[in-house]
């Protein structure tokens, strides 16, 4: 149980301080994309994926991402009971963090407002956002499949990694979707900000574990024999 306490805790966290970022700098799907933002929340959630792969890491594995997770199960590294599991309780997590957002945005009095939530950017087709999460979760996945391989992985820099890549991420895909990669992150925020991320919501779930999927036949296919 405490390994799932340990996804839960650790993706509220990430939703908190990633969307958090996202909203206190104004880098919505509503707002003109700026660099400063873009690059500010792009490092807020690697920096939160880092601070929790070294706090949760060792009880759960710091997943604290179900396509993570999907990734994980189809390359053998996790139980499918655990899976549902942290699948479980990632989303409430992201649902708790998402409301502790919209509890502080909400009653800021100020003009912050929202949850961070994702949606397709101006111009860009619901089409062209669900292949900008195929392609980019299957990226990332491949990263955190690769690095924590037991026998060839990056060790204690796994961590480190990972949330570069989150951050290398953010800053190409922020662009198209506000970057998602990961449902559960997409789920919490949406609940509580509604309108296009609530409609939009399919392609932030099926995109990302579309993506796992890739990224665990790629990694099957590259993975050194013993």
């Amino acid at each position: 149980m405490k390994k799932y306490l340990a996804e839960m805790v650790g993706t509220m966290v990430l939703v908190l301080m990633g969307c958090g970022t996202a909203v206190s700098l104004g880098c919505t799907s509503n707002d003109p994309l700026l660099a400063s933002t873009v690059v500010g929340t792009a490092v807020a959630f690697g920096l939160a994926v880092v601070a929790m792969a070294y706090t949760i890491g060792g009880i759960s594995g710091c997943h604290i991402n179900p396509a993570i997770t999907v990734g994980c199960y189809l390359t053998g590294r996790i139980s499918g009971k655990d899976t549902a599991m942290y699948i479980i309780f990632q989303t409430i997590g992201a649902i708790i963090g998402a409301a502790i957002l919209y509890l502080c945005t909400s009653a800021s009095g100020t003009q912050i407002v929202g949850t961070g939530a994702n949606a397709c950017q101006p111009g860009v087709s619901e089409i062209g956002g669900l292949i900008a999460e195929i392609v980019f979760t299957a990226i990332f996945v491949l990263v955190v499949l690769g690095t924590t391989d037991s026998k060839r992985g990056a060790g204690n820099f796994a961590g480190l990694a990972i949330g570069l890549s989150l951050i290398l991420v953010h800053l190409v895909c922020i662009r198209y979707t506000g970057t998602s990669v990961n449902p559960a992150r997409s789920i919490g925020p949406a609940l509580f900000q509604g309108g296009a991320a609530l409609s939009q919501l399919w392609i932030f779930i099926i995109g990302p574990f579309a993506g796992a999927g890739i990224s665990a036949l790629i990694w099957k296919l590259i993975e050194p024999n013993d």
